[in-house]
């Protein structure tokens, strides 16, 4: 049988600086009762399952049907998106209620979001963001050339299309609202949500009926 070096064993390593600095804060928080037992679980599940995508492009799908729910989506995005759904979990209240305002594509005008100071982002229905929205190079240049940003990306908006960037903040998050594409006429709110993307609720694409 061969021995098996100590080092390389991850059960015997020692945790690393920041994951004991992170496990002193929560410890700290938990004593002094700002922190509800079970709620970091909670949170980390919920993005591992219960948050994402998904749950914008169907938010997108049923104001693509809706124009009702529409309305509501723009006039006030918090109260609309606990209206289609969200959970009853205490400990993700301070997720789902983040302040959003939903900013809607149209023929004139396409929008797209940003975080130019780290990576604030509208989780409670996109999920993680990707790894690219988070670097510098994305987020100081989207604000000064959009159009070529959003040409690296595929995406290529005529010159009579107006294009706003929305700068993301820990205080207020954006959620792009884009155009429903011709030829989806009669289709259902699940086959709708099919074709919503994230990068389509960031403003960095544009949802395809193919």
């Amino acid at each position: 049988m061969r021995e098996v070096p100590l080092s390389s064993d991850p059960h015997t390593e020692p945790p690393s600086t920041p994951a004991l600095r992170i496990k002193a804060i929560q410890q700290l928080l938990l004593e002094k009762g700002l922190l509800p037992p079970g709620a970091i679980d909670t949170i980390v599940d919920a993005f591992e399952h219960k948050l994402g995508p998904k749950i914008g492009a169907s938010i997108v799908a049923h104001a693509w049907t809706d124009p009702g729910y529409r309305k509501r989506l723009l006039t006030d995005a918090v109260k609309a998106i606990g209206e289609f759904g969200g959970s009853h979990d205490p400990h993700l209240a301070i997720v789902e209620r983040t302040p959003t305002i939903v900013v809607e594509n149209t023929p004139a005008v396409h929008n797209v979001v940003v975080c130019t100071l780290c990576s604030c982002y509208p989780w409670h229905v996109l999920g993680l963001p990707p790894n690219w929205y988070k670097t510098p190079p994305y987020r100081s240049r989207i604000v000064i050339e959009p159009r070529s940003v959003l040409a690296e990306f595929g995406l290529h908006v005529p010159d009579d299309v107006e294009v706003r960037v929305w700068d993301s903040n820990n205080e207020l998050r954006y959620f792009v609202l884009p155009q429903r594409p011709a030829g989806t006429e009669g289709w259902s709110e699940e086959r709708l949500a099919s074709i919503v993307t994230r990068d389509s609720m960031i403003g960095t694409a544009i949802c395809k009926a193919d």
